[in-house]
């Protein structure tokens, strides 16, 4: 992943087109470039992050945040009420449960990288 002004975007490469394709991730607008060298993907996305800020700035509009710390997540309802129970039982919120199982779930996983 590449990262400039807080936004980060996901890099590929494309055999047919012989280039590097990236795009932003965490964001409803679509922000995508690609570059035939990593030094022109990079410029590319630099560009295309400015521009994006640029015309927020001109229309007026506020420039998303890649990520807003809220989600939704479908689960079965039978694992819903045990999690809410299990939350409970612990004196805590479903949320702070939930946040709380996602942190150890990624502390795993980049322990493993």
């Amino acid at each position: 992943m590449m990262e400039y002004k807080g936004y980060h975007a996901e890099i590929k490469y494309s055999d047919e087109d012989r280039l590097f394709v990236g795009q932003v991730v965490g964001v409803s607008d679509t922000l995508a470039f690609h570059g035939a060298s990593v030094s022109e993907l990079e410029e590319m996305f630099h560009q295309s992050i400015d521009n994006y800020l640029a015309f927020c700035k001109e229309v007026g509009k506020t420039p998303e945040k890649e990520y807003k710390g809220r989600f939704n997540v479908r689960i079965p309802a039978t694992l819903h009420r045990t999690a809410v129970l299990c939350a409970k039982q612990r004196e805590m919120s479903l949320n702070d449960l939930v946040t709380r199982a996602l942190e150890e779930e990624c502390a795993k996983l980049t322990a493993e990288v």
